[in-house]
């Protein structure tokens, strides 16, 4: 049987809890899916030594850190030179998640941007992408996004993205990415499916956010990387293009957003 062609979860929480277990295991099917790449995300700072540890245990991963916003008021507020610090690992690949969450944590709303300003901050000095979640704050999200990039240019993806069309044109518009998840597989999803179909394929990247979000057959299940595959497909019919070339095209948009994991990719061939 021929090897699948190779494409890359973006964005996903190997250190959760729920890989605790089988954490090889749930790679080796990744890379038997062809996903041969796969970035994971801390969401609290005190988090990164588990996602670094992982990083450095298994090649195909890479990682991520940032205060989630759920997080931004329990937590303590991220400091740039922190941010700065973490970056310099040489699998350490993106900014975030940061942003802005106004479906469980609306009351924490000034603390959630003034942590996203700081996240920024770090992207623009560190020239990592910044990741950004936004959940029921597309206004807000649109305004800081182009006052802040009007203020210093910086790189982003907006991961999981099922927000509205208007908070998607303000990202295209900035040059942003847009990441599709197991939502975009949802049968309800239709809007979502819209928003990715109208957008330049050059600007689309995949991602599991595992252990959520799993799409069918799997929804209710526990995600995992190898179902960024089932994505994929989706997003390939959306595109009218076939699997290998949808996963030509993203891996290759994430490699020129990621692009400190794309030369570590290259140094390590």
């Amino acid at each position: 049987m021929p090897a699948r062609p190779q494409i890359v979860d973006s964005h996903c929480h190997l250190d959760f809890p729920d890989f605790a277990d089988d954490l090889p295991e749930v790679i080796d099917r990744a890379l038997e899916a062809g996903v041969t790449r796969m970035v994971s995300i801390a969401t609290r700072l005190r988090e990164v030594p588990g996602v670094r540890k992982i990083s450095e245990t298994h090649a195909p991963v890479f990682f991520a850190a940032a205060t989630h916003p759920m997080n931004a008021a329990s937590e303590p507020m991220a400091q740039l030179e922190t941010l700065l610090q973490i970056s310099r690992h040489p699998k350490m690949v993106g900014i975030g998640e940061t942003g802005l969450d106004y479906h469980y944590t609306a009351e924490t709303k000034s603390a959630q941007k003034q942590s996203l300003s700081i996240h920024i901050e770090a992207a623009r000095q560190s020239g990592l992408p910044l990741i950004i979640h936004a959940r029921n704050a597309d206004h807000d999200m649109a305004d800081i996004l182009t006052r802040e990039y009007a203020a210093g240019a910086f790189t982003c993806v907006m991961h999981c993205f099922s927000s509205g069309p208007e908070l998607a044109k303000t990202a295209l518009d900035l040059g942003f990415y847009l990441s599709m998840s197991g939502i975009a597989t949802f049968p309800k999803s239709r809007e979502v499916r819209d928003i990715f179909s109208a957008a330049p394929i050059d600007r689309i990247l995949v991602e599991t956010d595992s252990p959520y979000l799993a799409p069918p057959p799997h929804r209710g299940k526990r995600n995992e990387p190898a179902h960024t595959a089932l994505t994929a497909e989706v997003g390939a019919r959306l595109f009218d293009l076939d699997y290998a070339e949808f996963a030509k095209a993203t891996s290759e948009n994430f490699d020129r957003l990621f692009a400190k994991a794309a030369a570590w990719t290259a140094e390590a061939a």
